[in-house]
């Protein structure tokens, strides 16, 4: 099993940054993709950025591409998304996933944190 432990969110201005990190323990060595899916309030759960063990392929959502930078430490098993030019839109729970494929859909990925908070205010 995998536990995974997001950190990191909170309340921001639009035009803000946020840096979220999740730290993975347990069997980390099934963790080849690393990444978030976020879920705005009254929406259905969304992706938005996974990346290979390596570090060497990421994959991004349209909506945040170029906002949003994800990053992984496999020595300290953490995943990091840093977040720059914040929209109110982006305001959602935010999940760390890990699973063995690299991809944008949801049901690969077997292992989900419990969820950070992130606001951003207009």
């Amino acid at each position: 099993q995998v536990q995974l432990a997001e950190s990191g969110g909170g309340l921001v201005q639009a035009g803000g940054s946020l840096r979220l990190s999740c730290a993975a323990s347990g069997r980390t060595d099934s963790t080849y993709a690393m990444g978030w899916f976020r879920q705005p309030p009254g929406k259905e759960r969304e992706f938005v950025a996974v990346i290979s063990r390596s570090g060497g392929i990421t994959y991004y959502a349209d909506s945040v591409e170029g906002r949003f930078t994800i990053s992984r430490d496999n020595g300290a098993n953490t995943v990091q998304l840093q977040m720059n030019s914040l929209k109110p839109e982006d305001t959602a729970v935010y999940y760390c996933v890990a699973g063995p494929g690299l991809t944008v859909g949801a049901g690969v990925y077997n292992h989900w944190g419990q969820g950070t908070q992130v606001t951003v205010s207009s």
